[in-house]
């Protein structure tokens, strides 16, 4: 097994979300999806369709009642054998709130 350069621990996190590529007004990709682990510094997501790596994409995840809203890049996107493809996305912009609330995410699953 490689080496992990991860510089945040990730957790197991299974959240719905919607993304959207690219993060303007007229998005040429947008779907469902759902994430499979959170850090504070990127997310591992589920979707039906490819992103392509270095794509700027805007995440709204549900986080228990609050919705936070990310931009972030991905980094890679690999297909399953269940016909999805999981999606790594390194989180670059985010409001003062939304970090606050992933921040509180976060905090619960160390507590575990």
């Amino acid at each position: 097994m490689g080496q992990d350069n991860r510089r945040h621990a990730r957790y197991d996190a299974l959240n719905l979300l919607h993304y959207q590529v690219p993060c303007d007004e007229q998005p040429t990709q947008q779907g469902m999806g759902r994430t499979l682990n959170v850090s504070q510094s990127g997310i591992l997501l589920e979707t039906h369709a490819p992103v392509s790596g270095g794509e700027t994409v805007m995440l709204t995840i549900g986080l228990a009642d609050d919705l936070v809203v990310i931009q972030g890049e991905t980094v890679h996107c690999q297909p399953t054998a269940g016909g999805r493809y999981n999606i790594g996305i390194h989180f670059n912009e985010m409001d003062e709130a939304s970090r606050r609330t992933l921040d509180r995410y976060i905090e619960l699953f160390q507590r575990g």
